[in-house]
């Protein structure tokens, strides 16, 4: 965390009486705890709302979290005379970000406050002066940290609760976006897949004539050689998603942190790889939807939340797809489709009825096209923004 000692206080002209916004960084561990629970108090009223695990979110903002190797991040709090907290906001650096794309580009993220356009404000204009001392030219997000997390403000599908590591977020915070000169610079897609009784026809048959002309096999990971796989999947990733618009380069170590957090959860059925002659060429990585029962725990695993956890998981009908990738000299010829295809076919065979694959890029057509034809439609959409520094 650095440690930033300025100090920027703004007025707020809502309500009957001036009231004083302060934006501090977070500098204190007692300050980090205020950060991490805002979200608790601020959505408790909201039932769609779906809160991290407070431990987990203690250990993701932890020194040990492998993406600050490369991430320099300040952490904001809005808070009035009364020291109440209004709002939070992150101003990071990604230097592999910019490394990658050649970029001054800083980010925020983790943004919460009330409808207040003012503490909005406030919150904004502290991140904006860090990333300008700092060199930067040009704030976007939002991205906690990174695209490879969760990004983005919710602008439609307000009333769809959220899948798996998928921001819910206020419906007023677009709105204040604009309001504070920032620009949309990209719409991330949520699509949604009902099943209706059967896999669409067209679907069965395209999957059937790639799979034998192509001569292509899919196969789920394999538990007993999990790190194998893990690192055959790190290597498709980084290929697959390298020309992505917002692609960050994950590190190894980054990326086995994030299978190791995420291998309990793992239903090794509908993680699968594509191989052409042995050779791995496609990958996608498809979960059960733990936030069915993330919401019923209230961020708290004890005394009761693990209860929920242990016992609760054969409840889950639902999946979300979060990877998937084909390496680009096998890009058109039709192995996405098979992906997807044999994602519904096992997960169906498993007990899952519903899923969302998110996000997609709204200008990726080749990820659209198949999610299309397969009848799946857009749930929910959530928009990045930035503003030149």
């Amino acid at each position: 965390m650095n440690n930033l000692r300025d100090r920027t206080s703004f007025k707020s002209t809502k309500g009957p009486s001036m009231t004083e916004i302060v934006v501090t960084p977070a500098s204190s561990g007692r300050d980090l705890r205020d950060f991490i629970r805002f979200p608790l108090k601020h959505y408790a009223q909201d039932p769609l709302f779906v809160p991290h695990l407070i431990y987990e979110r203690k250990k993701f903002f932890s020194p040990s979290n492998p993406i600050f190797q490369f991430t320099d991040v300040v952490y904001f709090l809005a808070r009035n005379e009364q020291g109440r907290v209004l709002g939070r906001v992150t101003a990071h650096i990604n230097e592999r970000h910019n490394r990658h794309a050649g970029e001054k580009t800083g980010f925020f993220g983790f943004f919460e406050c009330t409808d207040d356009e003012a503490v909005a404000s406030a919150l904004m204009t502290a991140a904006e002066k860090s990333l300008r001392e700092r060199g930067m030219t040009l704030i976007r997000g939002p991205f906690n940290f990174s695209t490879n997390e969760e990004c983005g403000f919710l602008v439609q599908g307000f009333d769809r609760p959220p899948f798996l590591m998928m921001p819910y977020t206020k419906a007023y915070y677009p709105d204040l976006m604009t309001r504070l000169g920032y620009e949309k610079v990209k719409d991330l897609l949520a699509y949604e897949y009902q099943y209706q009784g059967s896999i669409p026809d067209h679907l069965v048959q395209f999957s059937r004539r790639i799979r034998e002309r192509k001569q292509i096999v899919i196969r789920p990971i394999n538990m007993k050689r999990f790190v194998e796989d893990v690192e055959t999947i790190f290597r498709l990733y980084n290929s697959a998603w390298s020309k992505n618009w917002g692609f960050v380069p994950v590190t190894e170590e980054e990326f086995r942190a994030a299978a190791k957090d995420l291998k309990p959860i793992v239903d090794p059925s509908i993680v699968l790889i594509a191989e052409k002659d042995g050779k791995p060429v496609g990958f996608s990585v498809t979960l059960p939807d733990y936030n069915v029962l993330l919401k019923k725990m209230n961020g708290r695993l004890f005394p009761f939340g693990f209860l929920h956890m242990l016992f609760g998981r054969r409840s889950i009908k639902r999946v979300r797809t979060l990877l998937m990738g084909v390496v680009p000299e096998y890009r058109l010829s039709g192995i996405d489709a098979l992906l997807v295809y044999d994602t519904f076919e096992r997960g169906l065979a498993r007990g899952y009825r519903s899923g969302e694959m998110s996000w997609v890029l709204e200008d990726n057509v080749l990820m659209r096209r198949p999610l299309e034809r397969m009848g799946a439609q857009i749930g929910k959409i959530y928009r990045i923004y930035e503003k030149v520094l």
